[in-house]
Formats: C-alpha cells, sequence, structure tokens
C-alpha cells in the first residue's frame, strides 16, 4: 500500500505539472478549434478535478428558472416542479488562443468526456427522469457552460389551515453531494431579483399555482468535520383559489341562506321540521362530494373543513330548534295546561319586549272569556249552574234547557281550549323569534370572522 501511495502522488504531481506547463490547447493551421489530439488529452483527466492546484477550490455558479409547477401534494408533502437549471463552471484544462485556432471562441463537447460538478438538491426525493442535455459549451478561456432541464420531485413543508387561500413557501438547496467546501464552492450566477422576474416571465402553467418570488441565500452545511458549500432558493407559492370558491364556498353559503330562510315557515307547520331535514340531507351529500377536493395531511385539518362542520352543525341546531318550538306549541297545547305564570311574566313580557314582538290585538272581553284563564274544573261548576232550573217546569223544557247547556259548555270549553292554544302558540313565537335572531347573529359573526381571515391571508 505504501509503494502504491508513493507511485501515485509522483504521478499526479507530474500530471498536473504538465497541465500547468501546457495551460492552452494546441491548434493546427488547417483546422478551426482546438485539436482532437489535444482534446483527448483534457479527456483522459476526467476523472480528476480540473484544477492545476488542487489546494484551490472549483467555482461553480448556479442559476435556474421556473418553468413550471406541476403538483403539489399535501398528503405526502411533495412538491412537484420543472426547472431549467444552469451550471457555470472554470475547466483550467480547456484553455486556446482563438487567433491560433481561426478565430474560434467557443464549441461544444460531450458531457460523459468531462468532470463536472456534482451538484444536486438536496430536498430530492425521487428519480430524476426528465431528460439530459448531451453537450456542453465551452469558451477559450475555460468557462464551461452546462443547461439541462429537471423535473424535481422534493420534500417541502406544506401547511393547508388556511386552504384554499394558502401560501406555500418550499426551499431548494443545491450544492455539491461529495465534495467539500475545500474543493467545490457554489455563488449565484445571476441576481436573485432577476431569477425571479426571469421565473415569472417564463413560468408557462396557468393552473392552480401561481408564483409569488424567489429568494435566496448562501450557506454552509456542517456535518462533524467537513463543511460543505450550499444555496438555498426559497420557492414561494400562492393558490388560484377561485375555482374553490366557486365550488365549495358559494354553493355551502346558499344552502346556509336556504337555511336561514326557512325560519320564516310557520313554526306550527310540521313541513318546516321536514324541510330542515331534507336540507341537512343535502348538505351531507355536498360534503361527501366536496372531500375529494379538499387537501388531507396527517398533521392537521384546513380551516374550511371546519368550515363546513360548523356549518353542518348550526343547521342541526336550527333542526333541534325547529322540534322545540314545534314542542311548546302542540304537547303543552293538546294538555289544555294554562300557561305558567313565570312563563307568562318572563317570554311574553320581557323577551317579547326585547325583541320587539307585538301581540295581535286581542277580541274584545265577553263574561265567557272570563274563564279562559281559569281552571279547567271550573267549567264543571259553569255546566252545572246552567243546567239549573225552577222545578215546576215541563220536562221537555228542562230537557232543552240541559242540552242547551251541554251546548254552552262545550262552546265555553273550545273557547278555552282556543284561547289556550293561542297563548301557547304566542311563547312558541317569542321563543322562535328570539331564538332566530340569536341564530343570526352566530351565523353572521362566524361569516365575518371567516371572511375576514381569508381576505387577510389572500392578500399576503
Amino acid at each position: 500500500m505504501g509503494e502504491f501511495k508513493g507511485l501515485l502522488i509522483p504521478s499526479l504531481c507530474f500530471l498536473f505539472g504538465v497541465a500547468a506547463v501546457l495551460s492552452e490547447l494546441a491548434c493546427k493551421d488547417s483546422h478551426s478549434g482546438p485539436t482532437y489530439e489535444s482534446l483527448q488529452s483534457v479527456f483522459d483527466k476526467k476523472p480528476f478535478r480540473p484544477a492545476t492546484n488542487l489546494s484551490n477550490p472549483t467555482i461553480t455558479n448556479i442559476s435556474f428558472t421556473l418553468y413550471a409547477v406541476l403538483g403539489v401534494n399535501e398528503k405526502s408533502q411533495i412538491l412537484t416542479t420543472f426547472l431549467w437549471l444552469r451550471l457555470y463552471w472554470h475547466h483550467e484544462f480547456l484553455q486556446w488562443d482563438p487567433e491560433k485556432c481561426g478565430g474560434i471562441t467557443k464549441i461544444s463537447l460531450p458531457v460523459e468526456e468531462l468532470w463536472m460538478p456534482d451538484i444536486i438538491v438536496y430536498e430530492f426525493i425521487d428519480e430524476d427522469k426528465s431528460q439530459r442535455c448531451p453537450y456542453i459549451y465551452v469558451n477559450h478561456t475555460g468557462q464551461i457552460r452546462y443547461d439541462r432541464m429537471l423535473r424535481v420531485l422534493s420534500s417541502c413543508n406544506l401547511e393547508i389551515f388556511n386552504f384554499p387561500f394558502d401560501v406555500q413557501k418550499c426551499s431548494l438547496t443545491f450544492g455539491s453531494y461529495m465534495h467539500t467546501i475545500r474543493d467545490v464552492r457554489v455563488s449565484l450566477a445571476l441576481p436573485i431579483e432577476q431569477i425571479s422576474e426571469n421565473s415569472k416571465k417564463y413560468l408557462e402553467t396557468s393552473g392552480e399555482w401561481e408564483l409569488v418570488k424567489i429568494q435566496g441565500e448562501t450557506d454552509i452545511l456542517k456535518f462533524g468535520i467537513d463543511e460543505w458549500d450550499i444555496i438555498t432558493f426559497w420557492v414561494t407559492i400562492k393558490r388560484r383559489s377561485v375555482l374553490y370558491v366557486v365550488n365549495l364556498i358559494i354553493p355551502s353559503s346558499f344552502l346556509m341562506l336556504v337555511d336561514i330562510m326557512s325560519f320564516y315557515l310557520p313554526p306550527h307547520s310540521v313541513d318546516r321540521a321536514s324541510f330542515k331535514m331534507t336540507l341537512i340531507l343535502g348538505y351531507t351529500v355536498f360534503l361527501l362530494i366536496m372531500n375529494d377536493l379538499l387537501p388531507s395531511t396527517a398533521n392537521g385539518t384546513p380551516l374550511i373543513g371546519i368550515y363546513f362542520s360548523v356549518c353542518l352543525a348550526l343547521m342541526v341546531i336550527s333542526l333541534l330548534e325547529t322540534v322545540i318550538i314545534t314542542n311548546v306549541l302542540h304537547h303543552n297545547a293538546m294538555k289544555y295546561r294554562p300557561v305558567p305564570r313565570l312563563v307568562r311574566v318572563l317570554v311574553l313580557g320581557y323577551l317579547a319586549r326585547l325583541i320587539c314582538y307585538t301581540r295581535p290585538p286581542s277580541q274584545p272581553e265577553t263574561p265567557s272569556n272570563n274563564i279562559t284563564t281559569a281552571d279547567p274544573e271550573k267549567m264543571k261548576n259553569v255546566e252545572v249552574s246552567m243546567v239549573s232550573l225552577p222545578p215546576l217546569a215541563s220536562p221537555e223544557l228542562q230537557q232543552i234547557c240541559r242540552d242547551l247547556g251541554m251546548v254552552r259548555a262545550h262552546i265555553d270549553s273550545l273557547r278555552l281550549q282556543q284561547d289556550l292554544e293561542e297563548e301557547w302558540i304566542h311563547v312558541g313565537y317569542v321563543l322562535d323569534y328570539l331564538l332566530f335572531r340569536v341564530y343570526l347573529v352566530l351565523i353572521t359573526l362566524y361569516a365575518l370572522v371567516i371572511t375576514c381571515m381569508w381576505c387577510i391571508w389572500y392578500n399576503l
């Protein structure tokens, strides 16, 4: 092993010493450009970094143009982009004098025959299947330009809470894979502002995402005692939300508007409860259909999912309110129970004035109307008093009087039942108006908060 090292080190020193002496490629008068033999000697040095002094690092200049945003997979946290990548570096073995080479200042050479810096994207999580350019351009000073198309599947921490008004910021880190900072250094070939402007100019996709800006910074990656020179580009993209507003938010708002307008149906009608149940069923079907459009991750739920859940909960609350009001209007009235004094004072008194509920004017009070608020047991006394007759009356007259008394008692009983029903109806209407206003205030506040949050995020 020691003999091998002893032979290798002098050979490398001799090789780079010859390269330092022969700094220019040979040309012939009958040929334009460097000769094939001189280029072949450079090709033979492909395994070695093209530097006459290995203590000097090879500086690689990097620039790219974001040509397309192909997709964002929120569940897998993957960003798919298409880049036009351009690399520049200096090859100290590829230099010639244009005056001696027929005025040729630039030639193209095959990529496989020359040393290249192993610049990669650190966020790469899949094999690059894009087409590779087979040639590079070299000018007479040894400056090399390499262009290639790059389909990047990179990992990105995607935040979907603001969906569909979310803005994603993903990083693309370029650097050498094997060469440390002593061998390969990276720098920007163009200013960051120009890279961002070129990407906005040539971005061809007009789908779901639009480019906001590109930022970049150089840094040093440390791992143990080794250091790597890297450049990190921060690509900020914003989702175009018109599709989701039209397909999700507007239909949901229409269904909520129909649910609000359903409060104007008569509360004592059974159709109101069935209408709300049908509306909830339709909203559930809508949620199942739009579930495929919503992004899903294990980290959290988007705000629009919470928005739909709250809307469904509000619809269920409105249905429960209808059930309660229906019970007040029908169940208590059918039992001929008078309205308790506490309910009459609290609901028909204070709450009715609070919500500005105006009770319809009552009919002029008659003697028969005096018993409407009495206990139903008093009806028996009324019935007995009406059938009491003088003992000298004929049997036919007594039978007629008894029949008339029974008719009068039945009529008064119906009036009592009607008055009880009307009073319970007023209680139900007051509660219905109160709960409707509370429900409307809750929906309005909720809609304002959601709208303000989305407007702030959309304008960021």
